[in-house]
């Protein structure tokens, strides 16, 4: 018999640090968004969508990023953004999540009509307003819901992206694609500051997305060197389709503060890099310095499932040996349409598969809340810490008492 039950891994609080906008909104939605806005989509039910395009598994990465297609088309207008966001948090709060860090690269939404802030304003209103609904009916003694938005650039970029890209490739000409992906970089970065800076917007991070394997992080370095000069946080999908010298770029060229995925970190065939001749004390190393700093691994196991058919089964994810190494760790869903799944699916299916104590869960959830990039000053991210483990606790009498 197993020491949770669903309804427990419901309840307790939960953060959800790696959750992409325009990976999760409802497929009614979708649906009704594409009809109202005119887009062609491969079906305009949910079991069609779920057997074309948001499918149990794919063949790798690059065809599971092929829905985006779909769900960045119908968003490119304000209220549309907007209720995506409001849906996403309440999806969110109804299944215990009570801290979200919503990400998304606005570039691959702008067009004539929208620019940079106005996409952006536009995602934190949905979320501000189901926040502020959601906080009225939350006991006191319980952690209220908060959000913060992590603004993406992308790893790998061209004209055929959005009409964003498209003229600022053209604008670029005389620029290689290198070039130019660096400089689209470098402007997504510089709106980031600008909004933290400027707005009350809750903008608390900066990462870059989409296509890792042949788009080495240190292309953008420029970007993070402006990024980590303003004081905002630093996250980086690494290790999802590359291996550990991805994630050792992304801690050290960009100075990541949390690493998206991670997955490949233990894996000794990915390392490339002639020069290394001992590769097992290269991800020793690695591990070690991941350790010591804390530097938090935000873990989605059914993505990862879904994107590397090679993993098989789920007892062969990475997570056996980050938890064996006592690494840091945060269970996310990624993206909740796309991977059809929740924060509280992700924490089953890893309670359900490796050895978890009730220690180690307390631990995990508190440190996702811990090594969140919360908005507010740090004397608040202690109070609202503290409430969530008095919370926990609670629910710990409550439910794990008679186990």
């Amino acid at each position: 018999m197993s020491w949770y039950s669903e309804e427990f891994i419901k309840k307790i609080p939960k953060t959800d640090l790696h959750v992409h906008l325009d990976g999760s909104l409802r497929i009614p939605t979708l649906i009704d968004l594409a009809k109202k806005h005119k887009i062609e989509l491969p079906s305009y039910t949910e079991e069609g969508l779920r057997e074309l395009v948001f499918k149990k598994s794919y063949k790798n990465l690059d065809e599971y990023l092929k829905g985006f297609a779909y769900t960045c088309a119908v968003m490119r207008d304000i209220d549309s953004i907007k209720q995506i966001s409001y849906e996403l948090a309440y999806d969110s709060f109804n299944e215990g999540v009570r801290y979200i860090e919503v990400r998304f690269a606005p570039q691959l939404l702008m067009n004539e009509k929208l620019d940079f802030e106005m996409i952006v304003k536009a995602a934190d209103d949905g979320l501000r307003q189901a926040r502020d609904e959601i906080n009225q009916n939350v006991p006191e003694d319980e952690p209220e819901f908060d959000y913060g938005i992590i603004i993406c650039a992308m790893r790998f970029c061209n004209e055929n992206f959005s009409p964003f890209y498209k003229s600022f490739f053209n604008l670029h000409k005389y620029s290689t694609q290198r070039e130019t992906i660096k400089l689209a970089s470098l402007e997504a970065a510089k709106a980031a500051v600008f909004l933290r800076k400027n707005t009350d917007i809750q903008v608390v991070g900066f990462d870059i997305a989409g296509s890792e394997y042949g788009n080495p992080a240190d292309h953008h370095t420029d970007s993070y060197k402006f990024i980590h000069e303003n004081f905002l946080h630093k996250t980086v999908h690494a290790g999802e389709a590359f291996g550990p010298e991805s994630i050792f770029l992304a801690i050290t060229a960009l100075h990541a503060d949390r690493i998206g995925h991670g997955l490949f970190l233990f894996n000794e065939s990915m390392i490339t890099n002639e020069d290394i001749s001992d590769k097992k004390r290269y991800i020793e190393d690695l591990v070690t310095y991941i350790a010591d700093r804390r530097i938090t691994i935000e873990v989605c196991l059914s993505s990862n499932l879904q994107t590397v058919p090679g993993i098989k089964e789920i007892k062969n994810h990475s997570l056996r040996k980050m938890l064996e190494n006592k690494l840091s760790v945060t269970f996310c869903t990624d993206n909740r349409l796309v991977s059809s799944t929740t924060v509280s699916k992700e924490l089953k299916l890893a309670l359900d598969n490796f050895p978890i104590s009730q220690r180690q869960l307390k631990d995990i959830l508190v440190y996702g809340f811990k090594r969140s990039f919360y908005y507010k000053p740090y004397p608040k991210k202690r109070e609202y810490v503290r409430k969530v483990i008095n919370y926990y606790e609670k629910l710990e009498n409550e439910f794990l008492s008679k186990v």
